[in-house]
């Protein structure tokens, strides 16, 4: 499998990387690994990482013993793009692979191997939640500054939250990802380049608490859901 660890977290503030933030008393990156380490579904696990920080993600495995973590790479200019170097990482004998944002971690064992169970029925699988909140459609913003005119409500019935891990077989997310860089560039998530195929991806069951920490108050509501669970991987 492979963590993506190479964004900027530019939107947390502060000097510090938000992989290297602390969560509950650890690295966030740390507590993003342990789940995936402690899973009897997961044999190895790359990281991709950003190269400025290659040292001193090599010290938090060693510090913290993850027996899995088979190597660390240099992530590249875009999610898309570390995630391929991670690929390119990955032994050739994997048969499934998932791929996991290093800003989610309160994803819980339960999720990982539900999430890969589905990927193994049907060949490609993303942890999601039903959406729950009114979405509703608008126009763009009017160039005079005018608010957003709302187009329609949508049916939030067939509306999912996407999360990570998401797993797919192994030969089928390198063919997504040998799309070429534009395309790499444009994909939001992995499950996008395997619809750009044309193969379907299906659902698994994932956690209203598997969020990812993007802002600052997003750090603070994971701390707290973390404390309210010791048990929690």
């Amino acid at each position: 499998m492979i963590v993506v660890a190479g964004g900027a977290g530019k939107r947390m503030g502060g000097r510090l990387r938000k992989p290297y933030l602390s969560l509950a008393g650890r690295p966030m990156l740390v507590r993003t690994l342990e789940p995936f380490e402690r899973s009897r579904a997961i044999d190895g696990i790359w990281i991709a990482a950003r190269k400025e920080d290659l040292t001193r993600c090599r010290r938090l495995v060693r510090r913290f013993g993850f027996r899995k973590v088979a190597g660390i790479v240099a992530g590249g200019g875009s999610r898309s793009e570390s995630v391929f170097n991670g690929l390119k990482a990955v032994s050739p004998a994997a048969k499934w692979i998932l791929v996991h944002d290093a800003a989610r971690p309160l994803v819980t064992i339960a999720v990982i191997e539900r999430t890969l169970a589905a990927a193994r029925r049907h060949g490609a699988a993303v942890a999601a939640v039903p959406v729950v909140p009114t979405i509703k459609e608008a126009r763009a913003a009017a160039r005079n500054g005018a608010a957003p005119r709302i187009r329609r409500t949508l049916d939030r019935r067939r509306l999912w939250e996407i999360q990570t891990p998401q797993a797919f077989r192994a030969e089928l997310l390198r063919r997504a990802y040998a799309c070429g860089a534009r395309a790499r560039a444009r994909a939001t998530d992995d499950a996008s380049l395997v619809e750009r195929m044309k193969r379907p991806v299906h659902l698994a069951l994932g956690s209203p608490w598997n969020i990812k920490v993007t802002r600052p108050e997003d750090r603070i509501i994971a701390e707290a859901v973390w404390h309210a669970n010791r048990n929690w991987v």
